[in-house]
């Protein structure tokens, strides 16, 4: 039972606490003085002032002390295989990503594999969770003496239990021989200590044609006695589509000793330049007396002489440690952004190593001087933020993009920036950019709920016009053939019946055709762009793509409740995996990374016109719980594959059928049976931050279920105490006193400082789902658990989240 004095004197100080001092001048002095404390003291005296229950555990002071960047480097399921993520030294969104790469086998897409015993290097970029071989550039090997083979192939054993990671550091023992390697990094440079055995041969082996998926062209520099320069043109990210080029400048400590360059076998002694594929240069120093030998290196994706400057602006001194120190600062505030209280120490190390994977990617691609290279091949400059790369766009729009909102608002604008600059170049917005081309993966158009979300969690520095115009153009252009150069393939089809066929196979990339998908992943980007112009006050734009995200119902097929891939001539595909019951075995046609009965549930705009059509709340309640026999299965079975993004909001859709206990069930079932921090601590590929993002939403109960929107469902939250500061310094402080691993259904709710719907009530909140306010102005929550379902909470009709159909 909750005291109602207490209740009372919660929402007292949180009006206090999140006033703004604009607010405190429109009153007395007390008002002023009294807010000024409030703001003076920080987040200490707020949170603990506005707790109804003692807090006896004091939150987590140093969140990087609990993050574990091996989790993710091992495998996420027999459907995914390598989770793909890295661990190598990062800050936020930084360039440079320094670290190992695993031999024999560098196919992971984060380049290193749990259980590897050899690295081929130490490359200076990588990307968390990419699904495929990506960056890996200008590896780094240190050796002692004679390399047998070619440069290139050599690698060194390294002891698995020397590693250390942590946010901005990574570090390593080799075996055979005997060097301690230690890193660290800023935005974009790094700078790295390697301590050799006593020999006068301690190398430096440049490997700088040997990124992920090898060099079509490379050069190296050697510059003077203490300095090496050059660039690695690399590229073909998932297929054969584009290139970039990183350039590096790289700066010792003290002179080496000699040098040497090399293409393929051939090594030449004193040649200062080598060029084209294979190609690289070894440095030699004599550690008889200082075995110790320093290096930093700048990178760039425009020249030397950039990758020079940004040496020169970020990292001006030769300590590992003061590096080192400065990124765990950063780190720590970011993270600190969501303070947790309670749990498990297991549950704190998971909740931080998948909050430090969130905001790792998209990562910085301008140079402290402002330039990049852009989509149209020339070289621009970003005046007044910063450009961005590396966009999951199909992974990161339904779950990323808002937290990256909540906690990075500016940084956030700034990404939004970046695709309007990519648009202006190339005349679309890019479906999955990397570097500076578009790499096109996955259907969808992902950029339109990726701006729209931006929006909506209010984010605001960025032309939102000019988005809205961008958006509307992608929608309706049309493409021709496969349409890979534009942002709608099949879009003819999609505009003129209102769904993309099932039986066309123009795609010879795939064993499988996507056009059910395509069609799902259009209507829920015609609502993002609806969500959009309404908020903007374009409303005439805002019915018409409001009447387009109702396209799925094109896919609904009445013999079957549920969606099917149509052929060209309207008809649906017989078979299991259209069958109400579906069975084992079923296969994919029509559906990317899916089938059918897990791509029925991808209509998050409309959950309440989707379930009213599949027969209404008890059969959709039934055909759920089925689902979810199995959590992370494959595109092959007719259940849940939490370990692939379609599947992230089906979890919280109880929540629209009157059922939110069973969402909180399930929410809690797959946060702690299939999370954890280790090597194999995610279910599926981390997709540049995406999966970490779903467990940190899901952890905290909440989670934005329609892109373009604000609005979060409800699950129940992990740990009894969580404090969300958002970036205008607003905060969401939940209260959980009760939570535990078998207290996970909510009993009761009470909010504060929400102005919540008249059927969630007031001194009882009873709606499964909080209004968008809350993600821009704050709130407080406080949850009352339990063992048992309250099946009577959040469950009326008229309490159940918006969608398209209302009730």
């Amino acid at each position: 039972m909750i005291d109602a004095a207490a209740l009372r004197q919660r929402a007292r100080r949180h009006a206090i606490c999140h006033s703004r001092p604009t607010d405190a001048r429109r009153g007395d002095g007390l008002a002023v003085a009294v807010v000024t404390l409030v703001l003076a003291l920080g987040v200490a005296a707020c949170s603990g002032s506005s707790s109804a229950h003692p807090r006896a555990v004091s939150p987590v002071v140093a969140p990087t002390s609990l993050v574990n960047p091996f989790m993710g480097t091992g495998v996420g399921g027999s459907a995914v295989g390598d989770i793909d993520a890295s661990p190598a030294a990062a800050l936020p969104l930084g360039m440079m990503q320094w670290g190992p790469d695993t031999a024999p086998d560098r196919s992971s897409g984060g380049g290193y594999r749990n259980g590897d015993t050899e690295l081929s290097g130490l490359s200076l970029t990588h990307l968390s969770g990419p699904g495929c071989p990506a960056y890996g550039d200008v590896p780094i090997l240190p050796t002692t003496g004679a390399v047998v083979g070619t440069p290139e192939a050599a690698t060194a054993r390294f002891a698995p239990g020397s590693q250390h990671a942590a946010p901005g550091r990574y570090a390593v023992g080799f075996v055979t021989p005997s060097i301690g390697v230690d890193l660290a990094v800023t935005t974009r440079t790094g700078l790295a200590r390697f301590t050799f055995p006593t020999t006068g041969a301690a190398d430096l082996l440049f490997k700088v044609a040997d990124s992920a998926t090898g060099a079509t062209a490379a050069d190296t520099h050697i510059v003077g006695d203490d300095e090496i320069a050059g660039s690695a043109t690399s590229g073909d990210f998932c297929g054969p589509i584009g290139s970039y080029t990183l350039f590096f400048d790289a700066r010792f400590d003290r002179p080496f000793e000699r040098f040497a360059t090399w293409q393929g076998a051939h090594v030449s002694a004193g040649v200062r330049v080598s060029t084209g594929p294979h190609s690289g240069a070894t440095v030699t120093f004599d550690a008889t007396h200082n075995r110790v030998v320093n290096v930093k290196v700048g990178i760039s994706f425009v020249s030397i002489a950039d990758a020079r400057a940004n040496l020169a602006s970020e990292n001006t001194g030769w300590s590992v440690d003061a590096v080192a120190r400065a990124a765990t600062n950063v780190w720590n505030v970011l993270l600190g952004r969501i303070a947790i209280t309670g749990g498990t120490k297991t549950e704190r190390q998971t909740f931080y190593s998948a909050l430090y994977h969130s905001l790792l990617e998209p990562n910085v691609f301008s140079d402290v001087n402002g330039e990049y290279p852009g989509f149209d091949h020339k070289i621009h400059v970003a005046r007044g933020y910063t450009q961005y790369a590396n966009f999951s766009g199909w992974d990161i729009y339904r779950s990323e993009v808002q937290l990256l909102s909540l906690l990075e608002p500016t940084q956030t604008g700034d990404m939004m920036h970046s695709l309007l600059a990519d648009y202006e170049q190339i005349g679309f917005l890019p479906k999955w950019p990397f570097a500076d081309y578009d790499s096109a993966e996955i259907n969808g158009d992902s950029a339109d709920p990726i701006l729209a979300d931006a929006y909506a969690f209010g984010v605001r520095n960025f032309d939102a016009r000019e988005a809205l115009a961008a958006m509307v153009k992608g929608a309706d252009t049309i493409g021709t053939g496969a349409g890979w150069n534009v942002e709608r393939q099949d879009n003819d089809e999609y505009l003129t019946r209102g769904w993309v066929q099932v039986d066309r196979r123009d795609k010879t990339s795939l064993d499988y055709t996507i056009g059910g998908s395509e069609t799902l992943e259009y209507a829920i980007d015609d609502n993002a762009i609806a969500e959009f112009a309404t908020s903007l006050g374009d409303h005439p734009t805002a019915a018409i793509f409001t009447r387009r995200a109702e396209n799925w119902r094109k896919l609904f097929n009445p013999a079957t409740d549920y969606l099917a891939a149509r052929r060209a001539d309207g008809t649906f595909p017989p078979g299991p995996a259209f069958q109400r019951s579906p069975l084992p075995g079923i296969g994919q046609d029509g559906w990317e990374e899916g089938n059918a009965v897990q791509y029925t549930w991808s209509v998050p705009q409309d959950l309440r016109g989707l379930f009213d059509a599949m027969g209404g709340n008890a059969r959709v309640v039934t055909d759920l719980d089925r689902f979810f026999t199995y959590l992370n299965t494959s595109r092959k079975q007719p259940y849940d594959w939490a370990g692939n993004e379609p599947s992230f909001g089906i979890p919280w859709e109880y929540d629209y059928a009157g059922a939110p206990s069973r969402t909180q069930d399930v929410v809690r079932r797959i946060v702690t049976g299939l999370y954890a921090p280790t090597p194999n601590g995610e279910p599926g590929n981390d997709d540049l931050g995406a999966m970490s993002s779903w467990y940190v939403w899901a952890a905290i109960g909440m989670y934005p279920e329609t892109p373009g929107t604000a609005d979060l469902v409800l699950a129940s939250p992990l740990f009894t105490e969580v404090t969300i500061t958002l970036g205008d310094g607003h905060r969401i402080e939940i209260d959980a006193p009760a939570a535990s691993a078998a207290n996970r259904y909510v009993q009761s709710l009470h909010v504060f400082g929400v102005n919540a719907p008249a059927a969630c009530g007031t001194a009882v909140y009873e709606c499964p789902w909080l209004p968008a306010s809350v993600v821009t102005s704050g709130a407080h929550l406080n949850f009352t658990l339990g063992a048992n379902p309250n099946v009577s909470w959040g469950t009326e009709p008229d309490a159940a989240p918006p969608s398209i159909t209302r009730h």
